[in-house]
């Protein structure tokens, strides 16, 4: 081979070929904003949206790809990290599809806040198969300025400049946190920034007896626990929650915090496997905290962007189940329940751009009645809490038998019950909701839906976010019923990833951290 062959291979171009994709969809989209200004150019953002359903299309055209490495080992491109990728891009084409009227209704440049988000799901998919310290820093800061820069794109709205304010404070000291933690694992490991490298080079057994480990441990967990929103590195999601856009809103909720559980998985997994029992124990109290906290405090909300807040807060215990059970059931049990959150929370938020796009508000008491006068989107909402508080038989249902069987399988009696527990305290604030729309007399209607505006479902400047809107409550009503491929592809996800692999391997042979080697 000459020598532009070998750094082809090592280079391995194709396997960051959907990035490649969302990378000229952006260029484009900025160029086209920049020959035709403030002037309407009514299909850039379905054209953004067809570069990512084709960024989604070469993932899948990369599934069991037998060098799944590129960039020196720095990206991984195994069906783990195609999994993950393709959540995100396929979260942020549906975020775009319902911000089109929810933008243009503002007045503010959509091709600019297309231009951030696709930067933003670029470091998100970026992030989901990083596999060296630089990389994964590099594509998280990508992913949280991006995010900074959404959360603040309402410019004359005070409460989103608080709300960017807040999360760009609280998200630079984590990314400091993150970073000294990363930087300690580099020096502990003598001077390897590759995480499989990091992981033949810890000798089994050190764990605690290193005090740097353990800081760097605590360190790193602290800074993908804040990009998951896990307790009690959540201050930041309330406020950005309700002063943020609510699409920004919709894609933080699920791009950025699918893009955060596929690092974690990547890195303890991978990094730390020398004190695998240390971060289960850290995961499992922020599981507990999470779910707890979560599940209580929305119970006294008044705002429905903020109860969605500490409901995602909730689910994001939930996932961390299947984190701590640290089997292939509970890694495609995750997969599984972040990929139906997707469409059933999303769902969620277009009910909600669409009511406050009518009325503007979002308080939770002036959707009293609107059943009288919308019975559509009564419906869409309804389907959409009752699937995230686990009503069978939605798609939230069997998410949460899968994720809370894998737990009890791996013998997490404790933290199950926990779950079950709390997840009942959901269902309350959910339903609550659902009957403050639906069971209210017309006399005791909220003065918002007493002037609610005639429902004219043909409206042209509302068709997308209404066909997003069907999309996804079709989703969340079948994919419960007809799980089944998706939890396919969820197992072989899992079975297949080298680092997963090595990880149970070693758990079931208790082999040490050097022999791992052999399997990366």
């Amino acid at each position: 081979m000459d020598f532009s062959g070998q750094i082809a291979s090592l280079l391995n171009a194709s396997a960051i070929l959907p990035e490649a994709i969302v990378i000229v969809t952006l260029l484009l989209v900025l160029i086209i904003d920049l020959i035709f200004g403030r002037k309407s150019v009514p299909w850039l953002p379905y054209f953004a949206i067809a570069g990512l359903l084709a960024s989604v299309i070469a993932l899948f055209y990369g599934w069991d790809n037998p060098n799944p490495t590129s960039f020196l080992g720095s990206f991984t491109s195994d069906n783990l990290s195609i999994v993950f990728r393709g959540t995100v891009a396929l979260s942020t084409a549906i975020t775009i599809l319902l911000s089109i009227a929810y933008i243009e209704n503002t007045g503010t440049s959509l091709a600019e806040f297309v231009g951030i988000l696709l930067t933003a799901t670029l470091g998100g998919m970026l992030l989901c198969g990083a596999s060296e310290l630089v990389m994964i820093f590099v594509s998280l800061e990508m992913l949280s300025i991006s995010s900074y820069l959404l959360t603040g794109y309402m410019k004359r709205d005070p409460r989103s400049n608080e709300a960017a304010l807040k999360y760009l404070l609280i998200g630079a000291a984590s990314s400091a946190i993150f970073l000294y933690g990363s930087s300690l694992l580099y020096g502990l490991s003598g001077g390897v920034t590759n995480i499989n490298t990091i992981t033949a080079t810890l000798q089994a057994g050190e764990g605690l007896e290193s005090l740097g480990l353990a800081i760097a441990l605590v360190f790193m967990v602290a800074g993908i626990a804040f990009k998951i929103s896990a307790v009690p590195f959540h201050q930041w999601t309330p406020d950005v929650y309700e002063g943020s856009p609510t699409p920004v809103v919709a894609f933080l909720s699920v791009g950025s915090k699918a893009a955060g559980f596929a690092i974690a998985i990547r890195l303890f997994v991978t990094a730390f496997a020398s004190v695998t029992e240390e971060w289960h124990f850290i995961f499992t109290a922020l599981a507990i905290l999470s779910m707890v906290l979560g599940n209580v405090v929305a119970l006294a909300q008044t705002s429905m962007k903020r109860m969605l807040a500490y409901s995602s807060i909730g689910q994001a215990g939930f996932v961390m189940i299947g984190l701590v059970a640290d089997t292939q059931a509970g890694y495609s049990s995750m997969i599984f329940y972040l990929f139906i959150y997707l469409f059933m929370n999303l769902g969620a938020f277009a009910c909600i751009i669409l009511f406050a796009l009518r009325t503007g508000t979002d308080k939770i008491s002036d959707y009293a009645g609107l059943y009288q006068k919308d019975p559509l989107l009564t419906l869409g909402l309804s389907l959409c809490l009752l699937s995230l508080g686990g009503i069978p038989p939605l798609a939230g249902f069997f998410g949460k038998i899968y994720i809370f069987w894998a737990g009890w399988q791996a013998g997490l009696y404790g933290l199950v019950l926990v779950a079950l527990i709390t997840s009942v305290i959901s269902i309350y604030y959910y339903i609550r909701v659902v009957k403050m729309m639906v069971v209210k007399e017309p006399y005791e209607m909220s003065d918002i839906v007493k002037k609610y505006p005639p429902v004219r479902w043909n409206m042209p400047g509302m068709r997308p976010i209404q066909v997003g809107l069907v999309f996804l409550l079709i989703a969340t009503s079948l994919l419960g019923i007809l799980s089944n491929p998706v939890v396919t592809i969820a197992n072989k996800s899992v079975s297949s990833s080298l680092v997963l692999k090595a990880s149970l391997e070693a758990r079931i042979n208790n082999i040490s951290a050097t022999e791992i080697k052999t399997v990366l």
